[in-house]
């Protein structure tokens, strides 16, 4: 990890395209800026995480899902 002292109003820059700004310092809060193009998402750490928690469990198949899949593939002995 990279360790970076700056003020208000300086930035840092993180490739050729994504500018961060330190807009300002209260106490323990520090408010940034972030420039990045638009391919590039860009979340608070904590959202980050409930939306890959929330992509795996709908990419997961739900055990009716698995059922129906099976059916299908494999038809009943009921003729």
């Amino acid at each position: 990890m990279l360790v970076l002292t700056r003020r208000s109003g300086e930035s840092v820059m993180i490739g050729d395209d994504v500018v961060i700004t330190v807009l300002e310092v209260r106490g323990d809060v520090v408010r940034l800026g972030i420039r990045a193009p638009r391919d590039i998402q860009v979340h608070r750490e904590e959202i980050y995480r409930e939306l890959q928690a929330s992509n795996r469990e709908a990419a997961s198949p739900t055990a009716d899902a698995v059922k129906a899949f099976a059916d299908l593939i494999r038809p009943s002995d009921k003729s």
